[in-house]
């Protein structure tokens, strides 16, 4: 089963988060398998973080949320909430296979919270500036609630133009680097 986690920084906690930066590494280590994307959301100068991206292939509801909870920043206190989904894997890819590579143009995640009748349930046709792309489901997977998209876009209008942005409830564009050990 595949989650879409983020974890967004609690105001004041970038001190915290880079002096636990190996702790969250070793343990994003552990989870190299399952991975299919990670990284975090900046603000504009590009260093600063406001929160972590990691979409995983774990074997259910329980081991989401013990990757969501037993996190060493999140243990910490460097975050203030977490958005916790199910998510399908709609590209069937990793970030480490985007045809784009890991620098060059910008990179955002895209999140769309849905209302109503689902929408964008296929990946959109220019597949190559997709980075990962899914709809956010329910717990038991059943009710679409939105959509997650990392795409590499030359501005955030283009960014949130991947998604049918009327039809959803609101639309959230956010920077986003790959994330890892170099």
């Amino acid at each position: 089963m595949e989650f879409f986690c983020y974890h967004r920084d609690r105001p004041g906690s970038m001190a915290l988060r880079r002096e636990l930066q190996e702790e969250h590494w070793s343990y994003m280590d552990r989870f190299e398998k399952e991975m299919i994307a990670r990284g975090p959301t900046l603000v504009d100068d590009g260093e600063t973080a406001t929160g972590s991206v990691h979409i995983v292939d774990l074997a259910d509801p329980a081991a989401a949320r013990a990757f969501a909870f037993e996190e060493p920043n999140y243990q910490a206190g460097v975050y203030r909430d977490v958005l916790l989904r199910r998510w399908r894997n709609l590209l069937g890819r990793t970030m480490w296979e985007f045809p784009g590579g890991r620098d060059g143009g910008d990179r955002y995640l895209v999140l769309g919270f849905g209302e109503g009748e689902a929408v964008d349930l296929e990946a959109p046709g220019d597949r190559d500036e997709l980075i990962a792309y899914g709809p956010l489901l329910s717990d038991d997977g059943g009710t679409w609630v939105g959509t997650a998209a990392l795409v590499r876009a030359p501005g955030v209008d283009a960014a949130r133009g991947v998604l049918t942005v009327e039809r959803y409830a609101g639309v959230e564009v956010h920077e986003w680097a790959f994330g890892g050990r170099s």
